[in-house]
């Protein structure tokens, strides 16, 4: 069972591979959903907002010790609210992932652009909506996709994210590394 954090931002898209990739999804809105799961995605959208959102729904401080069992991904704003360092504006966030991000780096929602980001010498289809830059990163971390000489994929451990949204495209083949994990 695959959740997907559900409060705010691009959600079904990832049900959507999800499901053709044959996993079981559950949409997490309160603590009791995350019980039993397999993996969580934190979605892209509005960090801000899912910041609050996790608060009033008493989510916050559930998170990081379920990091410490199961997989995160987390798409752009996702990824943003797993880094340890946020910047533009600094923000908090869980720290599940020793990464600094850089908020709206890509430019705001005009500069939006689609792009082929490398991973293991081949070229998958990504989407760069308002995204964050990985500024920084510890040791742990390694790079798995860049797109020119940005690394935008990072993971560690069971963890990966993402500063583009590939649920934003047909191929579902972030979503079948994700599963893999």
């Amino acid at each position: 069972m695959i959740g997907i954090l559900a409060l705010q931002g691009c959600v079904e898209p990832h049900a959507i591979h999800l499901r053709a990739l044959g996993a079981e999804i559950r949409y997490v809105r309160t603590r009791d959903d995350l019980e039993n799961l397999h993996g969580l995605i934190l979605p892209g959208g509005e960090s801000t907002t899912m910041l609050k959102l996790l608060h009033q729904f008493g989510l916050w401080e559930a998170l990081p010790p379920l990091a410490e069992k199961i997989p995160f991904w987390g798409i752009c704003a996702g990824a943003i609210l797993m880094a340890r360092t946020v910047e533009n504006p600094q923000q908090p966030s869980l720290n599940i992932l020793d990464i600094a991000v850089k908020r709206n780096a890509y430019g705001r929602q005009l500069e939006s652009f689609q792009g082929a980001v490398e991973v293991d010498g081949n070229e998958e289809a990504a989407v760069f909506i308002r995204a964050p830059k990985f500024l920084r990163w510890g040791p742990e971390v390694q790079v798995a996709g860049f797109i020119g000489e940005e690394a935008v994929f990072l993971k560690s451990g069971r963890h990966m994210v993402t500063a583009f949204h590939p649920e934003l495209t047909e191929s579902g083949w972030c979503h079948r590394r994700f599963l893999a994990l």
